[in-house]
C-alpha cells in the first residue's frame, strides 16, 4: 500500500507529513516507556531494531489475493504487539523511510501519508481491538493468538479507509471517493487475511519460546486454580523456575535475524509479481494519472534489485540481504538511543 508521489496534492502531503512527524514525536516520548527501566524494557528494546527488519523482510513476499492482485504485509499490528504500539509506530516510519529512499518504494513528497496510513492507523486500529478483546477473552495464550489475527485483519482495511479519506481531501483525479472506498476495502480485506495469518503465527512463535517478550500479553497468563471445597480459589504462586527467568534474548533475536536474511535474500524472489492492492485499485480506477517518477528511481537499489549485477536472483537477494542489514541497524540505533536517553536522564 507504498503510496507514490503524484496520487495526493502537495498541500495534503504536507499536512500529513506534519501530522506523521508529529506521531513520531509523540511515539518517541512513549517508547522511552516501553524501551525504558519499567517492566520488561531492557527485553523490548534489543528485539525493536529486530522486528522492524523483519517486517521489511516480509513485506518483499507480495502473496497472490485474487485474480491479478496481490498483497504484502502491512505490520503495524505485528509490531505493536511483539514492542508496544508507541514503538510500533517508530518500527514502521523506519521501515518505510529504509524503503522510499533506498529502494525507491514509496513516494518521498507521500512519505507522511505513508507512514500515517501504514504505521499510526494500522498500529492505534490493531492494538486498540487487541486490547479490548484480551479483556473479554479468557487470559491465555490461545486468546492472544485469536486476538492477533482479529487485530490484524481489521487493521488493514482499516488503512485502506484512511486512504480514501486523504484522497477525498487532496486527490489529484476526478475518480468517485465511493468508487475507491468500495474498490479499496473490498481488496484490502483479502490482503488482511494474509496479513492476520502472518501476525498470528508469529506472536505464536514468539510465545512460545519467549512469552515475556510479547508486550501486549505481558500479564496475561491465568493463576493456576484449584478446586476446594466444591470452589474454585488462586493457588499460591509458585517461585519461578531458573530457566524461564526473563533474560536477553539472544537466541531469539539471532533466529529472527537468520528469518528476515532468508526472506529477504531468497525467498522474496519467488514472491508474487501481480502489482498489489493500491497499484491495482489505481489503475482500474484511474487515480494513478498524475503519478510522478520517485526521486530516487535512479537508486542503485531502486526496486528491490542492485544495478550492475545481471542475475535477477542474485540482485533481489542482495538487495534484500542490504535493506535488512540497514533497517536493523537504523532501527537498532535509533532503539538503542531512545532507551540510553531513558536510562540516563532523571525522572521528571
Amino acid at each position: 500500500m507504498h503510496v507514490p508521489d503524484g496520487f495526493i496534492n502537495a498541500p495534503v502531503s504536507a499536512a500529513a507529513g506534519v501530522l506523521a512527524a508529529g506521531a513520531v514525536a509523540v511515539s518517541l516520548r512513549g517508547a522511552r516507556r516501553e524501551l525504558g527501566q519499567g517492566p520488561g524494557g531492557d527485553r523490548t528494546a534489543p528485539l525493536a531494531g529486530l522486528v522492524a527488519a523483519f517486517i521489511f523482510a516480509v513485506q518483499m513476499l507480495n502473496f497472490p489475493v485474487a485474480a491479478g492482485t496481490s498483497g504484502h504485509l502491512l505490520g503495524g499490528a505485528l509490531a505493536a504487539i511483539l514492542v508496544g504500539p508507541w514503538t510500533g509506530v517508530l518500527c514502521i516510519a523506519v521501515v518505510l523511510l529504509m524503503q522510499g529512499v533506498l529502494f525507491a518504494d514509496g513516494g518521498l513528497t507521500a512519505l507522511g501519508v505513508n507512514i500515517t496510513v501504514m504505521g499510526v492507523v494500522t498500529v492505534v486500529t490493531a492494538y486498540a481491538l487487541f486490547r479490548g478483546l484480551v479483556l473479554l477473552l479468557p487470559r491465555t495464550r490461545r486468546s492472544v493468538a485469536v486476538a492477533s489475527f482479529a487485530a490484524a485483519l481489521v487493521s488493514v482495511p482499516a488503512a485502506a479507509a484512511a486512504f480514501t479519506l486523504i484522497y477525498a481531501i487532496g486527490g489529484t483525479t476526478d475518480v468517485p471517493v465511493t468508487q475507491v472506498l468500495t474498490a479499496m476495502v473490498g481488496v484490502h480485506v483479502l490482503i488482511g487475511i494474509g496479513e492476520a495469518a502472518i501476525t498470528m503465527l508469529t506472536v505464536g512463535a514468539v510465545l512460545a519460546v519467549r512469552p515475556d517478550l510479547v508486550y501486549a500479553a505481558r500479564g496475561l497468563t491465568a493463576p493456576l486454580k484449584l478446586r476446594i471445597g466444591g470452589e474454585l480459589v488462586d493457588a499460591h504462586p509458585a517461585a519461578p523456575a531458573p530457566a524461564a527467568s526473563p533474560g536477553k534474548p539472544r537466541k531469539l533475536w539471532i533466529g529472527g535475524l537468520v528469518t528476515a536474511l532468508v526472506l529477504a535474500g531468497f525467498v522474496s524472489f519467488y514472491a508474487s509479481a501481480s502489482p498489489d492492492g493500491l497499484e491495482k485499485v489505481a489503475a482500474d480506477q484511474g487515480i494513478d494519472k498524475n503519478v510522478q517518477e520517485h526521486a530516487a528511481a535512479d537508486s542503485p537499489l531502486a526496486d528491490y534489485g542492485v544495478k550492475g549485477i545481471e542475475l535477477p536472483r542474485v540482485a533481489v537477494g542482495l538487495a534484500g540481504a542490504i535493506g535488512v542489514g540497514a533497517t536493523l541497524a537504523v532501527g537498532s540505533g535509533l532503539f538503542w538511543l531512545v532507551r540510553r536517553r531513558t536510562t540516563v536522564a532523571p525522572e521528571a
